[in-house]
């Protein structure tokens, strides 16, 4: 089965979160196009006909329960897998990564969970590990990626030092880092794998504060979320695995958490399972939490409201 959104090729209607809808006069192609995509374990199929698109400057997040293949998913897309069956299209051109290397030189950036750094190493040199730049006279350029990774980091926080060790930072702090470390290359498509795993309130308010960044600076953005309440706070698309299909493709703006639940579940919203589902006291729980961000965007974009007001009077 092949779900897609559906854009009329005259016009096409792009939603970013606090800012009214901009329409372009023009038709702008997917950036990636997923199509028919199959993976298999032996006799497990892991992916199953799977297809999609997704499109420029946008935060897509691919949800599901355990199994679902979304981690999958997202190896075949960096090169570090290779599918059974089916086509992947980057930048209006079939391709086919053998290695996460050829994924990045084409424009396809990865960040997995759990990055590994060399602690004992600063920011800096963790930035350019294994791709060290050399002067004119073949010896290691310190000052220029010293200047380059500030730069990178600058464009997501100013709370991370280039001069630090990698040792004192949180772990808010090192995903940054990982994240920053993409964009070194200037990557098309960032793809994330579970980017707030493990993370504290605070340091998962700052994860999702770089990734709207992220859209701000007009990059695109896939990645695998467990997490619903961080989802609806930052993303625009979410797309709704279950047992290695694509249930769903769903505008975040067009859809609710109590949809996606009962499609991550295959259940329907109106059924008994659905209701016993909801009324457990987590899932009840993670619903206010997503209320409350919803709460808090509307004053947000209240307090934005405001002040376009008092700088018009």
């Amino acid at each position: 089965m092949h779900w897609s959104i559906s854009i009329p090729q005259s016009t096409l209607r792009v939603s970013f979160k606090g800012r009214s809808d901009m329409t372009y006069s023009h038709y702008i192609p997917a950036l990636l196009e997923v199509n028919d995509l199959s993976m298999r374990f032996g006799g497990i199929d892991a992916l199953s006909h799977i297809s999609f698109s997704v499109e420029p400057h946008q935060l897509v997040a691919i949800v599901g329960d355990n199994g679902a293949g979304k981690s999958t998913l997202l190896k075949i897309l960096s090169g570090l897998l290779k599918p059974s069956s089916g086509t992947i299209a980057f930048q209006g051109k079939e391709v086919s990564f053998s290695s996460i290397r050829e994924a990045n030189n084409a424009g396809i950036a990865s960040v997995f969970q759990e990055p590994q750094f060399c602690d004992n190493l600063s920011v800096s040199a963790n930035l350019f590990l294994g791709n060290e730049l050399k002067d004119k006279y073949g010896l290691r350029d310190d000052s220029t990626m010293f200047s380059r990774a500030r730069v990178a980091l600058k464009t997501l926080t100013s709370a991370v030092q280039v001069s630090r060790d990698m040792e004192g930072l949180s772990s808010g702090q090192r995903q940054t880092v990982a994240i920053a470390r993409t964009l070194l290359s200037d990557p098309s498509l960032i793809l994330l794998d579970e980017p707030t795993n493990s993370l504290s309130v605070m340091q998962t308010g700052e994860v999702l504060q770089y990734l709207s960044s992220l859209r701000s600076q007009g990059k695109t953005v896939l990645m695998v979320m467990h997490d619903l309440p961080d989802v609806f706070a930052v993303c625009d698309t979410i797309i709704v695995l279950r047992q290695g299909t694509v249930r769903a493709i769903h505008r975040v703006e067009e859809t609710s958490y109590e949809e996606v639940i009962a499609e991550i579940a295959g259940v329907s919203a109106q059924s008994d399972t659905f209701h016993s589902i909801i009324d457990n006291p987590k899932v009840d729980g993670l619903i206010h939490q997503h209320r409350l961000i919803e709460r808090s965007n509307a004053y947000e974009e209240s307090d934005d409201n405001d002040e376009m007001i008092d700088e018009d009077s």
